[in-house]
């Protein structure tokens, strides 16, 4: 897919490895709808790139908020034929510590990170389908965000790594259905990455957490993120699975 003739979707757009790609996008020549619950955050990268980025304040667990913010792309641009799923909660909870893990707070993890993201997929799935493909054949591209909790989760990480294995096991079932209508479907799944997720923690300990990547000994910058995202949607080999960006680190159990 020409960078150029990118119009994306990016849920979690606001902030972190969604707002990273956005920005890629737009300096890449396309253009993106920022989706996310921060309004504040939004439009304020809004205003920075110009009219080449809107943002529509959507919560990707409603099939009616997901709708809503589909038809506003394609009132603002005419069609899109990106989708970038970076919208995602975690929590830290053991099965069995002070209490009982909280079925509640598994549920919600569940809700958000894989279900919501398929809420998007086949939404946008839908309108996507409809798209003119370009002289490959090709009418999308669907990018999922994982993690490499998904393979290697942590004690405390239950929920946030049945959630993003969730998404990798999804990959490809869908990939092979969307591939009669040309649309690829791929998943990264990034290791310790500067992220939100990440602002509460004391430096000491984010240099600790960096020195266990073996290389780049270092946490990965969301910009990162973005030049993979750039890659998937340049190459039209790549569909059907999900690439590990971690540089080369394997999770300890904690």
């Amino acid at each position: 897919m020409e960078l150029k003739q990118v119009i994306a979707f990016v849920t979690g757009g606001a902030s972190g490895l969604g707002e990273a790609t956005v920005r890629r996008i737009v300096n890449d020549g396309g253009k993106a709808m920022v989706l996310d619950l921060a309004v504040e955050r939004g439009e304020k990268l809004v205003s920075e790139l110009g009219g080449n980025a809107v943002f529509q304040k959507m919560d990707v667990c409603s099939a009616e908020s997901v709708q809503t913010a589909l038809d506003r792309t394609v009132e603002e641009f005419g069609h899109f034929n990106v989708v970038v799923n970076c919208a995602g909660i975690a929590i830290a909870e053991k099965v069995i510590g002070k209490k009982t893990h909280a079925l509640e707070s598994f549920s919600k993890i569940l809700q958000v990170n894989l279900i919501g993201s398929f809420n998007v997929i086949r939404l946008a799935a839908a309108q996507m389908v409809d798209n003119v493909p370009n002289a490959g054949g090709e009418r999308g591209v669907i990018i999922n965000s994982a993690s490499i909790a998904a393979y290697e989760g942590q004690i405390g990480q239950a929920a946030y790594s049945a959630s993003k294995g969730g998404i990798v096991a999804m990959t490809l079932p869908i990939a092979r259905e969307m591939a009669t209508h040309g649309i690829r479907v791929m998943t990264i799944a990034p290791g310790l990455f500067e992220t939100p997720m990440f602002d509460s923690i004391p430096e000491e300990v984010r240099k600790s957490l960096g020195a266990m990547i073996p290389f780049p000994s270092r946490l990965g910058y969301p910009e990162e993120y973005a030049l993979l995202v750039r890659s998937i949607l340049e190459n039209p080999m790549l569909n059907g699975t999900t690439i590990r960006l971690d540089g080369a680190i394997r999770m300890q159990p904690k």
